[in-house]
């Protein structure tokens, strides 16, 4: 079965519009400020400030430049923290091959998120069992998870709904590969492909699922409108659609994010 829509390969924004490259560029302004400011003003009245000082003074200037770029909230102590972890990663003096493991590591779990703005977001077994319930009664229900991480609740509805057909896309390859080798051991019956999901035709499903960012919703609810077919459901944990009131609202865990679902 062919899940790609016509338009699978989408025209990839500018490099200056990735928040990667924003935070990248805001970093060098940030450093190039506190260089001049450390120069023009500092040395002339105290000697300079030491490293550690303007570090911290570099990272102030990069978050007041990331909230003035527009970048997501979480960027803001992500910017401020990144130099002040260099200077401090440069203490500890660690060999270099921890650094390059755990930049691999990251690099196979957070695949793209520069891209996609979609963080990694596992989902904890009250979601699955507040999933299971939704989904509607009769043999051969197509269920898909976007964004299906290490497949946890693609294989939990496997088991629990042997007569579905389900699946889980992830775009990251180390959770996609954890994902494909737990479905081998578990003997379940799912699949899992790697891939972006807004390369599949949603027409193709009764039940999608979804646990992304507020980034990716807008984006993604034009295209459940616009190729899952009436009647299915669309269901969205944590995250709501902007100016669409959901027709299921259920909360898995008492204090935490809520389940939401529309009807197509």
């Amino acid at each position: 079965m062919n899940f790609e829509t016509d338009e699978a390969k989408k025209r990839r924004p500018s490099l200056i519009k990735l928040p990667s490259a924003r935070a990248l560029l805001v970093q060098a302004i940030a450093f190039a400020l506190t260089c001049a400011l450390d120069r023009l003003l500092l040395q002339p009245l105290w000697g300079g400030a030491e490293i550690h000082k303007l570090m911290f003074v570099q990272g102030g200037i990069a978050a007041l430049l990331s909230y003035a770029a527009g970048l997501e909230r979480w960027w803001w102590p992500i910017q401020f923290f990144f130099p002040v972890a260099i200077v401090v990663m440069q203490k500890v003096n660690l060999p270099s091959g921890v650094y390059l493991f755990a930049f691999l590591v990251c690099l196979a779990v957070y695949w793209t998120t520069f891209q996609t703005r979609v963080p990694f977001f596992p989902t904890r077994p009250s979601t699955w069992n507040a999933v299971l319930p939704l989904l509607p009664e009769g043999r051969g229900l197509r269920f898909i998870d976007l964004g299906s991480g290490f497949g946890g609740l693609v294989l939990h509805v496997a088991k629990c709904r042997p007569d579905c057909s389900v699946m889980g896309i992830e775009i990251a390859p180390l959770p996609w590969i954890v994902s494909a080798i737990r479905a081998v051991f578990c003997r379940a019956d799912a699949r899992f492909i790697r891939g972006d999901y807004s390369a599949l035709d949603l027409s193709k499903f009764d039940v999608v699922f979804a646990y992304l960012s507020p980034a990716a919703m807008p984006s993604l609810w034009e295209k459940a409108r616009a190729e899952m077919r009436p009647g299915s459901l669309f269901l969205s944990y944590e995250f709501l659609v902007p100016g669409h009131e959901p027709t299921i609202v259920s909360l898995p865990d008492a204090n935490r994010a809520s389940l939401y679902g529309w009807s197509m």
